[in-house]
């Protein structure tokens, strides 16, 4: 079986000049390889004829799969059409599904349909179209010397919606591809070189058809393991076995054993439990509570949150007494306590987290520099206050601070 490879490419001016970030051949390489489905090489290029067509040719050459994205809006900078036609000798005519599609969008909305827009019902006469139910442009599929070729719109929505709804299966059915599996341990609390150290005897043991990969992020590492094999059953029950064996390595410091957001650990415990939470944020600004509502059903378990930057606010809304800022500081473990009592009072949660600290670039003294973090988790019974010193910038330190927050209550919860 050999292995399927795929090339992307990403068209626009835009992105070259970093106007526009390019989000989708991450996304893309990611469906393609739980496919099973190698990606062979990612390729920015702008909006010019010749480079369109000499990186197209060059991609053939090494990929079973050209994907591309990007210039087929309504705008004259949008070239990829004529040059797809210009690359596959063909000629553009009309497309009379799409032309409905974009006459009923315009008239549905009550907007006056322009020449332009019309135009994007025009496609190559040699491809297959692919409906776009999120937008005007189409996808179009080609196919050329044993060659696949899809061209996609540059909104990631709308790529998105003909990659699912077409490609990806289309791309499976015509493949045989190997299956591949993948399962992630998630880990905080030690560094990704300290990880790689405990683990190096179960790592050089792997046989050449699993890989392990480190991911690390904000104060969290993923560890993934990846197995190729014939089918997907067989695959999964042999991954099975040193996934638990390297999870039995790491248990101090596991977070969870699935790919799931620090919102989404937090969330199924409190749900198993039927309980809330709630949380008191002064540094972080509201993004612990924007990490644990980003989880559809959140309702469930959280209530609200006091976002008490200013010292005024903490009093009023929390309770904390004016001495203690006054003698502690409002980046101290006697303000965090006090907050996160405030917080358990004001939002009637079984349980509350509180932060304080400083975020950079300014603000720090010699005793409390920059980076300075106080976190305070915990009930009515129970309390745990931990400092933290970061070393990063204003939005990591930020970041960085709300995982080890509510990693910090996940831990008082369990115990």
């Amino acid at each position: 079986m050999g292995k399927i490879t795929a090339s992307i490419i990403t068209i626009g001016d835009e992105l070259l000049i970093g106007q526009t970030i390019d989000t989708n051949s991450a996304w893309m390489a990611q469906e393609l390889n739980a496919l099973g489905i190698w990606v062979h090489r990612r390729v920015a290029i702008g909006d010019v004829k010749e480079d369109i067509l000499a990186t197209l040719a060059e991609e053939a050459e090494v990929a079973d799969i050209v994907l591309i994205t990007g210039g087929l809006g309504p705008t004259a900078d949008d070239i990829t059409k004529p040059t797809l036609c210009e690359y596959f000798q063909t000629r553009l005519v009309q497309d009379a599904a799409t032309l409905q599609r974009v006459l009923h969008i315009f008239e549905s909305r009550g907007l006056p349909i322009l020449e332009r827009n019309v135009a994007q019902a025009m496609v190559p006469e040699s491809c297959t179209v692919i409906a776009n139910e999120r937008g005007t442009a189409p996808g179009m599929w080609f196919e050329k010397d044993g060659k696949i070729y899809v061209s996609m719109p540059g909104v990631p929505h709308e790529m998105k919606g003909i990659m699912e709804s077409y490609v990806l299966p289309q791309l499976a059915a015509h493949f045989n591809t190997p299956a591949v599996v993948h399962r992630t341990l998630i880990t905080s609390g030690m560094g990704e070189s300290f990880v790689a150290e405990r683990i190096a005897p179960f790592e050089a043991k792997l046989p050449p058809h699993i890989k392990l990969a480190y991911l690390p992020s904000y104060s969290l590492l993923k560890l993934r393991l990846t197995a190729f094999g014939a089918d997907k059953v067989t695959t999964a029950a042999e991954l099975t076995v040193y996934f638990h064996e390297l999870a039995a390595l790491l248990p101090d410091i596991t977070v969870t054993d699935q790919d799931i957001s620090i919102g989404e650990v937090l969330g199924q415990l409190l749900k198993e439990r039927g309980q809330t939470v709630g949380t008191a944020e002064s540094c972080t600004g509201g993004q612990i509570s924007t990490w644990i509502t980003a989880v559809p059903g959140s309702s469930a378990y959280y209530k609200g949150s006091a976002i008490t930057y200013a010292n005024e606010m903490k009093m009023k809304l929390l309770g904390v007494k004016a001495e203690t800022l006054q003698t502690y500081g409002a980046v101290s473990e006697e303000t965090v306590k006090e907050m996160l009592a405030g917080a358990l009072q004001l939002l009637e949660t079984d349980y509350a987290i509180a932060v304080s600290g400083i975020m950079g670039p300014d603000g720090g003294t010699p005793e409390k520099p920059v980076g300075t973090v106080w976190v305070a988790v915990g009930n009515r019974e129970k309390m745990t206050t931990i400092k933290y010193h970061l070393r990063y910038d204003r939005e990591r330190n930020t970041q960085m601070t709300a995982v080890y927050a509510m990693n910090e209550l996940r831990r008082l919860i369990l115990e």
